[in-house]
């Protein structure tokens, strides 16, 4: 099975529930890149969009590569009436273009599904010299661990996907291993950021965001819906309402202007 088809099955499902980034996080990548009407950026991995529109106000040209069907035909409608966008209904392994094209390549909590080796060096070389990758990743945790929300979210866990693991909230620690990554594939100026926001939500509402993520559409229908159930009723149980504390952390880099 292929998790990563799992996003392409409910599209008005996830653009409702997975947030946006902020505008921050934008700004910084614009002022970072330099990004205007005169460049061109790819998007690896679109999904429904979610942090698009601010790049394709810039006026910059932006090609999107997404492998669902479904998506790939809801952000061509969502974002019709801008002329600077067109997506590819293709992988980024399997997307063909020719070297130095590209002023900006970003993904959004999606590089991840690629192979490593093939994906930084594959950007490294679509990219124009001086070029920006922009590579960033939402890691929302579900309340802190003294509220009584969480204790009863692990329960559910623990008795329908027992797991050796222990959830923790993103601090922050392996950003440095990240930034090394990329050093290693000859980019260069690495700048990391991080960023926290706050979502708050309702015991159905949350339910609906998990239905976003691959691994939870993928469990057997027997295990995903007692899951629920049991954590509809910790949260409906402690007041009806969830709290997320989302953590982005940022990487930026550079293509030299002179390769070796």
């Amino acid at each position: 099975m292929d998790l990563r088809l799992k996003f392409n099955e409910d599209v008005l499902n996830y653009d409702r529930w997975r947030p946006t980034y902020g505008t921050k996080i934008f700004d910084d990548i614009i002022n970072y890149s330099k990004i205007n009407s005169t460049k061109k950026a790819l998007e690896i991995g679109i999904g429904t969009g979610q942090a698009t529109l601010s790049i394709l106000q810039t006026g910059c040209k932006v090609t999107a590569v997404e492998l669902g069907n479904n998506l790939a035909e809801y952000v061509k409608q969502k974002f019709m009436t801008f002329s600077n966008f067109e997506v590819k209904n293709v992988d980024f392994e399997s997307f063909i273009s020719g070297q130095n094209q590209y002023d900006i390549i970003y993904s959004a909590t999606a590089f991840h599904w690629i192979p490593q080796d093939l994906g930084l060096t594959k950007a490294h070389g679509l990219l124009k010299p001086g070029g920006t990758i922009a590579l960033f990743w939402n890691h929302p945790f579900v309340n802190r661990k003294n509220d009584p929300i969480h204790e009863e979210i692990r329960k559910a866990y623990n008795k329908y996907m027992p797991s050796d693991e222990n959830p923790i909230e993103f601090d922050g620690s392996t950003c440095k291993r990240y930034e090394d990554n990329l050093l290693a594939y000859d980019f260069i100026d690495v700048t990391t950021k991080l960023y926290k926001n706050v979502r708050t939500l309702t015991s159905q509402n949350y339910i609906s965001l998990l239905n976003t993520y691959s691994d939870h559409r993928a469990l057997p229908y027997s295990i995903k819906k007692g899951l629920e159930g049991e954590i509809e009723e910790g949260i409906e149980k402690f007041g009806g309402k969830i709290t997320i504390y989302d953590t982005v952390d940022l990487y930026l880099a550079k293509k030299p202007l002179l390769v070796f």
